[in-house]
């Protein structure tokens, strides 16, 4: 095979990938706002929200390392990930029937790990058949993609939901649950594209990579363990950073509808404004290449760091003024979006090349732990303080990420 064709092959399969993305994270962020208009509906409170939001990611937490080291021994990855579209369509179906609270909640639970096994397979892949200097390239597509379902799902959610004022009302449930199967019908269209033979590259076809002398361009006989992959130099700090960004846009997600309830802002407008971050967020990653040629990948996500924790301490106090909290989403989801990519290639390019599997689901169990935790410590602030301090906490997540990375690389550089 020529390297004209292998490289046809790789970029058709990266292109159904990223479609693939963007159909598999419309319905999650479908799904995810409009849970907190079903809880809304079963009478449940803030901490209630905090919780499910949290059992979303308690599952994927306990079996991201293990699916990271069979991504990482696996010529194929299309059944993990066409596992993950089955997950995702299960979950929606699940929300849709759930009759209490607590089917909610496992219902979560399942589309947690209907994403985490899609991600896995994606990013893998990504980490697999690009050569280093294309990883944010490929990794900024393929988040791209996840803010094009970000974008579209808040918004669809937003407008099948309606506009119908009581939360609690019959009228309302019925529309959420209606959303709910849609959201779940959004997946499938995703099967025909995974089975398409394009999308299914095996190690052979991957390219080769240039070779850049870098520690990641070495091999390792160690096993990828969670202790060994956080003992390479910066990528705890990474992580730390990936876990808060992550947060950030799950708090999001999770609150603003509450907060737009309390503020009388219509679900279909807060599913706009939860569309816009989105939009932004696409933006930011499909100008990654760029400004990573102009900048320094540690600079960028600096900036993201303190630039959202700073940003996003706005909408909850202006989500009556639309054009305000538009604004401020804007910003902030531009922020946001540029962070995901930038840790996925800056751990990648950190560890040997046998380990960036692993590596990159290491990355993923400290994003899970962030969501199991930050949630439900947002819902114990939300209790007292109201729906808007859940977001003002997680600003200061960010903002102590943006320090600690700061300080550290401070030090890294001085040794």
């Amino acid at each position: 095979m020529t390297d004209s064709v292998r490289g046809a092959r790789a970029g058709a399969w990266l292109w159904l990938l990223v479609a693939c993305g963007v159909l598999t994270q419309a319905t999650v962020n479908l799904l995810r706002p409009v849970t907190s208009y079903k809880l809304l509906a079963l009478h449940a409170d803030s901490i209630t929200i905090g919780l499910t939001t949290a059992a979303y990611a308690l599952v994927p937490l306990l079996t991201a390392v293990w699916l990271g080291r069979y991504s990482d021994r696996t010529r194929q990855l299309r059944v993990l990930t066409l596992s993950g579209v089955f997950l995702l369509v299960a979950g929606g179906a699940l929300l849709a029937l759930s009759p209490t609270v607590w089917a909610v909640v496992a219902a979560s639970a399942v589309l947690g790990m209907g994403h985490l096994s899609f991600t896995i397979g994606g990013q893998t892949a990504i980490a697999r058949y690009a050569a280093d200097r294309d990883l944010d390239k490929g990794f900024g597509w393929f988040t791209a993609a996840f803010s094009a379902g970000q974008m579209i799902g808040p918004a669809l959610g937003g407008w099948l939901v309606g506009h119908s004022s009581s939360a609690t009302s019959p009228e309302r449930l019925a529309d959420v649950n209606q959303a709910l199967w849609i959201g779940a019908a959004i997946s499938l269209a995703a099967v025909p594209l995974l089975l398409l033979r394009a999308g299914t590259p095996t190690a052979d076809a991957a390219p080769s990579r240039a070779t850049s002398g870098t520690a990641a361009r070495s091999e390792s006989a160690d096993k990828p363990t969670i202790a060994r992959v956080l003992r390479v130099p910066r990528v705890a700090s990474h992580m730390l950073a990936a876990l808060s960004l992550l947060a950030m846009l799950d708090i999001l997600t999770a609150f603003l509808p509450v907060i737009g309830e309390e503020a009388g802002v219509a679900p279909a407008v807060v599913g706009l404004l939860l569309g816009v971050r989105g939009f932004a967020s696409i933006a930011s990653r499909l100008l990654l290449p760029w400004l990573s040629q102009r900048f320094s990948r540690r600079g960028l996500l600096l900036t993201c760091l303190f630039g959202a924790g700073i940003t996003l301490v706005i909408p909850p106090l202006v989500l009556g003024n639309f054009w305000a909290a538009a604004f401020f989403l804007a910003v902030g989801g531009f922020l946001l979006g540029l962070g995901q990519p930038l840790t996925m290639t800056m751990i990648t390019t950190s560890v040997p090349g046998n380990w960036r599997g692993s590596a990159l689901a290491v990355r993923l169990t400290g994003n899970r732990l962030g969501q199991v935790i930050l949630p439900l410590v947002a819902g114990v602030f939300a209790a007292p303080l109201g729906p808007a301090a859940a977001v003002w906490m997680c600003c200061g997540v960010l903002l102590t990420s943006g320090a600690e990375k700061a300080w550290g690389d401070r030090r890294a550089d001085r040794s």
